[in-house]
């Protein structure tokens, strides 16, 4: 839930930070309409067109697409089922509700490590399942998971099932990949932390995209649509940090007001 590495902040949370930009924004005459829904966007000349659930309409010259990245799902039986029961995907939000119980980890990248890392002082043991053969969490992360006894760590482990009483997550299915063997592991929960997945879907018809789904950009934000901007974990950029992607909304702004005063947009 911390946030120690964002310039000039020894420390917040999200949701300190979430709210301190709203109210930053609100000094400005800038207008926000929270809780919608954007279902596509299309091109009516220059004009980027944003269609709405429920039949709102926004248009306007510039468009910048900052719509950030989802986590990636183990997409294995019964993981489906059980989402919101036992497994989950968020250790800031969902990781109080296992206070002095029994979870796993699946991702030994940063996320997954710093997962393990908040969740083993709330949770009585943390198991961290990697499907290669060592971890890939920075190096402090590493030494700093060393240091907590109650966390355990199983190295070329794939999940192949999550199994569950009709109600809860009760146990996953492992395969060690390097004998073949599956074993069941009790648990009461799973929170998955292999990566993410860029929320560009609604996009992808519009703007370029690579294999991933990320928004292709180039230094400035622009995408292959001029007028269209985009900014943040949705696009190609490297390092997908929260003070990194601060500087890409910033970017992708002054590109759209550069762009404006030489009358690439009307």
């Amino acid at each position: 839930m911390d946030i120690e590495n964002l310039i000039s902040v020894p420390q917040t949370t999200g949701a300190k930070l979430a709210d301190e930009l709203k109210r930053h924004i609100q000094e400005y005459p800038v207008d926000i309409f929270e809780n919608r829904h954007v279902e596509r966007v299309e091109l009516d000349g220059n004009t980027k067109v944003a269609f709405v659930k429920g039949g709102e309409v926004y248009s306007a010259p510039a468009l910048i697409i900052s719509t950030g990245a989802g986590w990636r799902r183990l997409n294995v039986e019964g993981e489906s089922s059980y989402a919101g029961k036992g497994v989950a995907f968020c250790p800031h939000c969902d990781g109080p509700f296992y206070k002095g119980k029994h979870v796993a980890v699946i991702g030994g990248g940063n996320s997954g490590i710093e997962a393990a890392i908040d969740l083993a002082g709330i949770c009585s043991q943390v198991t961290v399942f990697e499907f290669l053969e060592e971890l890939k969490a920075d190096k402090v992360l590493q030494e700093k998971l060393r240091t907590i006894p109650n966390v355990e760590v199983y190295l070329n482990s794939q999940t192949t099932e999550v199994v569950g009483d009709g109600e809860r997550l009760t146990a996953l299915k492992i395969k060690d990949r390097t004998t073949g063997r599956e074993r069941t592991a009790l648990l009461d929960g799973v929170f998955v932390q292999i990566g993410l997945t860029p929320n560009s879907s609604v996009f992808k018809e519009l703007v370029e995209t690579n294999r991933i789904g990320e928004i292709i950009v180039d230094e400035h934000c622009r995408t292959n649509i001029p007028g269209i901007y985009a900014a943040g974990d949705v696009t190609t950029i490297p390092y997908k940090q929260i003070i990194i992607s601060m500087g890409e909304g910033a970017k992708a702004a002054l590109s759209a007001f550069d762009d404006r005063i030489c009358g690439i947009l009307n």
